[in-house]
């Protein structure tokens, strides 16, 4: 079962500018950046708030590191923008079967490893009304 948005990914062509703007702007504060080299990007987690879940909300701003990256693609068509939303879930593999269940197309066969050592999956945009979505297991909760 879906709990909360867990995060709203956002494409951008320079992280620490963005980053800067998001402190200036709103006060939001990094709680965690890595770079995720299997998913081609750099990325910064700015904590918004925690949920009742024990969970968090974040934005997720993501650099891309090479060109050939989904993130490096997305921006070269789209240009700086939302690129996807996330939903935290205890069980992203029993929750992606029951999607996959009714029809939607999960881009993944396995969870792989995402954000802060979460397991993740991806929803295919055209069986979203448009929205690249995301699935997510925090690693504390596997």
């Amino acid at each position: 079962m879906l709990t909360r948005i867990d995060h709203i990914g956002i494409a951008c062509f320079d992280l620490d500018k963005t980053v800067e703007f998001y402190r200036a702007t709103y006060g939001f504060e990094v709680f965690h950046s890595e770079i995720n080299e299997e998913q081609g990007v750099r990325e910064a987690m700015l904590k918004i708030n925690g949920t009742s879940d024990g969970g968090a909300s974040y934005l997720q701003l993501l650099e891309p590191t090479r060109e050939d990256s989904a993130v490096g693609k997305w921006l070269a068509k789209n240009g700086e923008g939302v690129h996807h939303i996330a939903f935290g879930t205890a069980d992203v593999d029993g929750d992606a079967e029951a999607i996959r269940g009714k029809g939607v197309r999960v881009l993944y066969d396995e969870p792989r490893i995402g954000s802060m050592g979460s397991r993740i999956t991806f929803l295919h945009p055209k069986d979203c009304h448009g929205v690249l979505t995301e699935l997510v297991t925090s690693a504390a909760e596997h």
